[in-house]
């Protein structure tokens, strides 16, 4: 594929440290980390601060792949509002769910500020549009959930979001004031930054091809042909996953999500799309995101085709739906367009996995990886730390392959384009 067609807005900063792909394969790690993007990284920077040694292995290049390539939209919360999760899982982990979910824009944040991370930020809110009365009775319904608890958040009517949006054809939205943007790519090498001063080793273009269990121990072989032993192993590797663990890529449906960022804005412009930088994400079907860049462009996503892109076209659907929510941007340059992977659950809900006594798997971002995979890196930190599975906010699940895998996504892909097309007729 032509690079023009990969060529994301999020540039690397000059000052990124590179990380080297040799390391020392002698004795035995406490944990071995396949995956180096931030669910990963958050694991082996709380893991080292708790006292364990890390090693992150990674097939690419730290940010390649998903967490340096999303919106950089730092949302709390899960898919599900809180009365479903306490109804779902019980009051005592219900509420406990809850807590955690609340709490993960916060973990991204503090850690920014904590470890003096190089991350361009603005944490002004995350905004839900409505574009239809069944969805601004969901925000409503939302709103009073959230708010019952105690988060700052507000109900929006037409004239207040289409203030602060400046977008056309919202009927209100709800504004979680909890949530922000970062710039994913700074976020995720600094990250590794912090956790490579804390002790992780950190080796980039380092495939894991092989696992096994001998003695108790885990035996981690890679492409080169080096061999690490390890008490734990951690699967990050999210929607990249493949056959390592027999299985684990049959338990989700691995989606691109396209994005396009302009030129940046003129002055007059600027001051009358998303004024206050607030990160906007609608109820469509098939939805969009979108929020400005730190220097001033417009950054939209979405879904995308299946297969991989091959021309500028594969992005024409944001640019109509860029010109549809801001007519004045009918003259304005596209000038990036790129894609990454996400991950889908059956359930949308993540999913932790420990087939084995200290193998362990998570899958499943669900749109909200930045603050999700942060804070359950964090927790999943802990449980490697103590060997307590309380420390886990998700309960540990069998892998579940799903059924007719291989027809699934076809039927993603149909499903997508219906949607899309039911979508179109709600302008």
């Amino acid at each position: 594929m032509p690079a023009a067609f990969s060529d994301p807005v999020w540039r690397k900063p000059q000052t990124a440290p590179a990380f080297r792909s040799a390391f020392s394969a002698d004795g035995t790690l406490d944990v071995v980390i396949v995956g180096g993007g931030i669910m990963g990284l958050s694991t082996a920077l709380h893991a080292a601060r708790a006292g364990l040694s890390v090693q992150v292995l990674d097939a690419g290049a730290i940010g390649q792949g998903a967490s340096g390539l999303n919106g950089g939209q730092v949302i709390p919360g899960l898919k599900y509002d809180p009365d479903w999760l306490v109804g779902h899982f019980g009051k005592e982990r219900g509420e406990a769910l809850v807590e955690f979910a609340a709490s993960t824009a916060d973990t991204v944040f503090d850690v920014i500020r904590d470890e003096k991370l190089a991350v361009p930020f603005t944490r002004n809110g995350w905004i839900q549009a409505a574009h239809t009365e069944t969805a601004l009775k969901a925000a409503a319904n939302r709103d009073r959930q959230w708010r019952a608890r105690g988060a700052d958040v507000e109900l929006l009517d037409q004239a207040e979001i289409s203030a602060m949006t400046g977008a056309r054809g919202y009927l209100g939205g709800w504004l979680d004031r909890r949530a922000g943007v970062i710039d994913p790519l700074s976020y995720t090498l600094e990250l590794a930054r912090v956790a490579s001063t804390a002790g992780v080793g950190i080796a980039e273009q380092q495939r894991v091809v092989g696992l096994g269990r001998e003695a108790g121990v885990w035996r981690v072989s890679t492409q080169g042909g080096a061999d690490l032993r390890a008490k734990s192993v951690v699967l990050a590797t999210n929607a990249y996953t493949d056959g390592l663990l027999p299985g684990l890529a049959q338990t989700i449906v691995p989606l691109h999500s396209f994005q396009i960022a302009t030129a940046p804005l003129p002055a007059d412009l600027a001051a009358s799309i998303l004024p206050g930088g607030q990160a906007v994400s609608d109820s469509r079907r098939i939805l969009i995101y979108y929020r400005k860049s730190a220097d001033g462009r417009l950054v939209l996503g979405g879904r995308g085709r299946m297969a991989l892109p091959s021309s500028a076209a594969d992005w024409a659907h944001l640019e109509r739906a860029l010109v549809r929510l801001y007519p004045a941007l009918a003259g304005i340059a596209i000038e990036k367009r790129w894609f990454g992977r996400v991950a889908l659950t059956p359930d949308h809900l993540p999913h932790l996995h420990e087939p084995e006594k200290g193998l362990l798997a998570v899958v499943g971002c669900q749109g909200r990886g930045v603050g999700l995979m942060s804070a359950l890196g964090r927790r999943m930190a802990n449980y490697l730390a103590s060997g307590d599975a309380r420390q886990l906010p998700f309960p540990l699940s069998p892998l579940r392959p799903i059924p007719f895998h291989a027809f699934r996504q076809v039927g993603v892909a149909a499903a997508i384009t219906w949607y899309r097309m039911l979508d179109a007729f709600e302008r």
